[in-house]
């Protein structure tokens, strides 16, 4: 089955249409390379798919384990490479509101530093990820 269909705009712009759904965005070179940056670049999707991907498994995980989540804020910084022109790192900043026993910080982790996404991207790609507690 066919995941997506993906039409030109012109100007350098994209509508990638998920085809199940039918929801849709629209992806725009980013500046630096011709475009207009009014949109995610398709190396923006990339690296903020690895943050979506890494909360989800999370999410997962936490269900699993009766690990009540609350609420998580992910910032992703993609870099930029040349010749060839590539993502060479991600950083990935992931910020919990409450504490979580070491157990639970584990369960946690493993799940989002081992998502498909992360082991999808080649490994020249370095993907920085940071965990940050709220203090009891």
């Amino acid at each position: 089955m066919i995941t997506s269909h993906i039409k030109y705009l012109g100007n350098l712009r994209t509508e990638a249409t998920h085809v199940r759904s039918g929801n849709a965005f629209i992806t725009d070179a980013p500046v630096d390379n011709h475009g207009k940056g009014e949109y995610f670049s398709p190396t923006d999707t990339v690296s903020s798919a690895l943050g979506s991907c890494m909360l989800t498994l999370m999410g997962i995980a936490a269900n699993a384990h009766q690990i009540e989540l609350g609420e998580i804020e992910v910032d992703v910084t993609k870099h930029m490479a040349s010749n060839p022109r590539r993502i060479s790192r991600i950083d990935v900043s992931i910020t919990f509101d409450r504490a979580y026993s070491d157990h639970d910080k584990k369960i946690l982790e493993k799940a989002a530093i081992t998502c498909p996404v992360a082991q999808s991207l080649h490994p020249d790609i370095e993907q920085v990820v940071a965990f940050t507690y709220k203090t009891a």
